[in-house]
C-alpha cells in the first residue's frame, strides 16, 4: 500500500473505510492515499514525521510540534486513522479522543494542568500572558468541577471540554 504504483483494491477501500469508521468516502481515501504517495517520497511504504509535515495544512497548525512527536513514521492504514479526527464527519467524540492524546505530552493516559497550560501556550503564542492562562484553565476546570491540582482522565477531559464546538476540519482534495 505503500508505493505510489500500487492501487487500491475494492478489498482495501471497504478495510479502510471500516478502519476509519467511514468518516471518508472510497473516492476520498483514493485522494489521501495518493497524497501518502506524494510524501512517501522514497517510496518506502510509510512517512516519516518530516514528510508528514509536507501537508501545508498541518504545516501551519500551531499544534504541529505536538503532532511531531506523536508520529515516528506512518503507513497508510495509520495515516488515514489520524486524519479522521480532522474529517468534517468526525463526531466530536472523536475529536476529543484525539485533541486528548495530543494534550497527554508524556503518554500516561492522563492530562495534567501542566501540559494543558503547554498546549495553551502553543495555541496562544504571545496573545496571552501565562497568567491569562492560568486563568482560563482554572475557570474551565472549576466549570467541570476539576481543581488545577486534578489529573484528567479521558473522561474528565470529556467532562471539562464535551460541550465545546470543536472544528478542526480538514478538506480532501477529491479532484
Amino acid at each position: 500500500m505503500g508505493n505510489s504504483s500500487s492501487l487500491l483494491t475494492q478489498y482495501d477501500l471497504e478495510h479502510l473505510q471500516n478502519h476509519c469508521n467511514h468518516l471518508y468516502s472510497q473516492r476520498e481515501i483514493i485522494a489521501l492515499y495518493e497524497r501518502f504517495c506524494q510524501l512517501d517520497r522514497a517510496g518506502k511504504g510509510f512517512i516519516s514525521a518530516d514528510e508528514f509535515m509536507g501537508m501545508p495544512e498541518f504545516a501551519v497548525n500551531p499544534l504541529c510540534q505536538r503532532l511531531l512527536k506523536m508520529l515516528e513514521g506512518l503507513n497508510f492504514k495509520e495515516f488515514i486513522a489520524l486524519l479522521s479526527a480532522f474529517s468534517a464527519r468526525a463526531t466530536n467524540d472523536d475529536k476529543l479522543k484525539f485533541i486528548f492524546k495530543v494534550y497527554d505530552t508524556d503518554g500516561n493516559g492522563k492530562v495534567t494542568s501542566s501540559d494543558m497550560l503547554q498546549v495553551l501556550r502553543d495555541l496562544s503564542g504571545s496573545f496571552l500572558t501565562d497568567e491569562q492562562r492560568k486563568s482560563v484553565l482554572k475557570q474551565a476546570l472549576e466549570q467541570a468541577g476539576y481543581t488545577v491540582d486534578s489529573a484528567l482522565t479521558l473522561q474528565d477531559f470529556k467532562k471539562v471540554l464535551g460541550k465545546a464546538d470543536l472544528t478542526m476540519d480538514v478538506e480532501v482534495p477529491v479532484d
